[in-house]
């Protein structure tokens, strides 16, 4: 998602950012999950997309 919410560029989809609540909504959705489960995912495998798929699939 693009940092700024005006921009229609291309988001970045490969980092999830935590502090932009537009994202967090989406990611949620997109993931299937709580945002406190979103969180502890990006708290312990760290802000990458990929990363945060493998760590919810393997919990």
């Amino acid at each position: 998602m693009t940092d700024d919410t005006r921009t229609r560029g291309e988001p970045d989809r490969s980092r999830i950012n935590l502090n932009q609540e537009h994202e967090v909504r989406y990611r949620t959705q997109a993931l299937d999950v709580t945002e406190d489960e979103l969180r502890e995912a990006v708290r312990t495998a760290g802000s990458s997309t990929a990363d945060v798929r493998e760590y919810l699939r393997s919990r």
